[in-house]
């Protein structure tokens, strides 16, 4: 078998192989055999039917079965045989395939980069450490009061913190324009959820109000034809509704799964769970900035194949988010390219720099992650149980702890920084880095 290999660009290979006729002629007569086993033709007893009929009438069929196990059997070994590290399914072209001559065909294919990693002690990283202190305590017990809100109609003047239900349709230069009309839209004034000055502009309406108000739209509006231009907005106040929050008793400490009547007993879980949100929230932010410095100091090529297989993930992924209510096939792949290309190269990153470490996950590591996860639910000796019984789930702890393991890894070679911060600073950032 006579094969050569070449580069036609970036990690794409063309691989022409050569194989002998006498070869290719017996996978033929085999396919002939298979597709005219069991068949009945007029005139022939089962069985004798002459070869030259059997090659006129299934010669064409067997012929192209044959020829495409060959090119699969040929290609597959070949990789193998030359340590080829393919990254996708080849695509067959035959470019000699007649009888009497050896067949000759070329595959088409990707391969994964070659990682090289740079020297851990060029990267810089600035870690954040927070505390949480009794100020974020008492914000977080506000907000979980203020999510709890009971909302009750009234028909007194709106005023800042009240929910106003309305229908409004905004102009710009006399026009409508997309997105600036809806009906039924519930606010809560205060919330800073519209353009500046709408909101302050319905403080005083009362239910049944319509009035036109001015406002102007920020220079960095997302909407470049919106940007910095003033506009007009017919506002109807469907009705005004005064908000209650609720008593710091047994049934709101319930609501978020804490069993006591006592509130100082509901602020220690609070805490508990915020610290725990705090802890992983830094582990994440640290994360991604040995990630990033990774990515910015090895810089690879994506192969095409891992690329397709991400986008499609991200846009399951993207449909479950949107309910399920849509075919994941409809949302075009270039909205999540980017991501995805990126999602490919941390990963054969993080590999090749596990491999190069021959890194084994720690069982201290492990147990410490099992235990993260337990502490989340009411029965944690459940959750350790499942996991030790799991081999599937706990493969993806392990998998995990690798990460953790190669992080602490670059960071004992890198310059790091400690930098203080806020808790509130650290759950936005680290949220902001989850959404994109």
């Amino acid at each position: 078998m006579q094969v050569s290999i070449e580069t036609t660009s970036g990690l794409q290979r063309c691989m022409t192989i050569g194989v002998p006729a006498a070869e290719v002629e017996q996978k033929v007569t085999a396919e002939l055999k298979k597709l005219a086993k069991g068949r009945r033709i007029d005139g022939f007893r089962p069985g004798k039917v002459p070869p030259a009929v059997i090659k006129r009438m299934f010669g064409q069929q067997a012929r192209y079965e044959a020829i495409y196990q060959q090119m699969q059997q040929s290609f597959f070994q070949t990789v193998q045989e030359q340590g080829v590290k393919l990254a996708g399914m080849p695509s067959f072209e035959p470019v000699v395939n007649e009888d009497g001559k050896d067949l000759e065909f070329k595959a088409t294919f990707e391969v994964y980069p070659e990682v090289v990693l740079g020297d851990f002690s060029t990267i810089s990283v600035e870690q954040k450490t927070a505390a949480v202190t009794d100020e974020d305590m008492e914000k977080m017990v506000d907000t979980l009061r203020q999510q709890n809100t009971t909302w009750s109609e009234t028909d007194a003047a709106a005023e800042d913190g009240d929910r106003v239900v309305i229908d409004f349709e905004g102009f710009v230069d006399g026009e409508a324009f997309d997105g600036g009309k809806a009906s039924g839209h519930t606010l809560t004034l205060g919330s800073g959820s519209m353009i500046p000055g709408f909101e302050e502009a319905i403080v005083g309406f009362v239910a049944g109000d319509e009035k036109t108000i001015d406002v102007n739209f920020p220079e960095d509006y997302h909407k470049e034809e919106l940007k910095g231009k003033p506009a007009q907005f017919k506002i109807t106040v469907q009705k005004v509704e005064k908000g209650e929050l609720p008593e710091m008793n047994e049934t709101f400490f319930s609501s978020f799964g804490v069993e006591t009547a006592d509130e100082a007993e509901f602020r220690v879980e609070i805490r508990t769970n915020m610290e725990r949100e705090l802890k992983r929230a830094l582990r994440t932010l640290t994360k991604q900035q040995v990630i990033d410095a990774l990515v910015a100091g090895n810089e690879i090529d994506a192969p095409t194949p891992l690329v397709e297989r991400e986008i499609d993930r991200l846009r399951q992924q993207a449909v479950k988010q949107f309910g399920g209510q849509m075919d994941a096939s409809q949302l075009p792949a270039e909205i999540f390219k980017g991501q995805a290309e990126q999602r490919v190269k941390v990963g054969l990153l993080m590999s090749a720099a596990i491999e190069a470490a021959d890194m084994k996950p720690s069982e201290e590591k492990v147990a410490e992650l099992i235990e993260e996860i337990a502490s989340t639910y009411q029965e944690p000796e459940q959750v350790r149980e499942y996991y030790s019984t799991n081999a599937e789930q706990k493969a993806q702890v392990e998998s995990l702890a690798l990460e953790d393991q190669l992080i602490e890894k670059v960071l004992a070679a890198a310059t790091v920084s400690v930098v203080e911060t806020s808790y509130e600073d650290v759950i936005r950032s680290a949220n902001a880095n989850q959404a994109m």
